[in-house]
C-alpha cells in the first residue's frame, strides 16, 4: 500500500537529485570539521563556534535528508566512495586561512542551493509538496548562514 499518492516512477527523479543533495551535505559536513578543528588566528573563538554551529545545523539535514528517501520508500546512498563521486562539492585542505574557509563556504552554499533547486524542480514536477516543504526551509537556512558569513567578510571602517 502507498501512503503517498505518488507513483514510484515519479519518485525516482526526486529521489537521484535527494541522494546528490545527500552526498554535498556529507562533504560539507566534513569540511565544516575540519575547519572547526583547524582554524587558527585572531578569529579562532568565533570561527570555531561558528563551524560547530553549521556542522551540527548540516548533521541534522543529512539524517532529515536519509529520512525523506526512506519517506518515499527508497535508500539513501551511505557510502563515502559514492559521495564523493557524485558531489559537486569537493575535499580541501583545512590548512588555510580564516577568509579562505569562509570563502570555500560561501562557494559550497551555491553549489548546494542549486541542487536544493533541483530537488524542488523535481518534488512540484511530481507534486511532492512534502519534499518541497522541507527544500524551502533548507534554501532560507542556508540563504541567512550565507549571508552571515558574507557579513563576516567585510571589513568596516566603523562609519556608514
Amino acid at each position: 500500500m502507498s501512503y503517498l499518492n505518488i507513483k514510484d516512477e515519479k519518485l525516482l527523479p526526486i529521489v537521484i537529485e535527494l541522494n546528490t543533495l545527500l552526498a554535498d551535505y556529507h562533504i560539507y559536513y566534513q569540511k565544516l570539521r575540519n575547519f572547526h578543528w583547524n582554524i587558527l588566528g585572531k578569529n579562532f573563538f568565533d570561527l570555531h563556534v561558528k563551524f560547530e554551529d553549521l556542522y551540527n545545523d548540516a548533521r541534522v539535514k543529512i539524517d532529515d535528508i536519509a529520512e525523506r528517501i526512506l519517506t518515499l520508500r527508497f535508500h539513501p546512498m551511505s557510502n563515502l566512495e559514492d559521495y564523493l563521486k557524485i558531489s559537486s562539492l569537493k575535499e580541501v585542505s583545512p590548512m588555510q586561512s580564516d577568509i579562505e574557509m569562509i570563502t570555500e563556504l560561501l562557494n559550497d552554499h551555491k553549489i548546494i542551493l542549486r541542487q536544493l533547486s533541483k530537488v524542488i524542480e523535481k518534488a512540484v514536477a511530481a507534486k511532492d509538496e512534502g519534499t518541497n516543504d522541507l527544500m524551502g526551509s533548507y534554501i532560507r537556512d542556508l540563504e541567512k548562514s550565507s549571508w552571515m558569513l558574507d557579513a563576516w567578510t567585510k571589513r568596516t571602517s566603523g562609519r556608514y
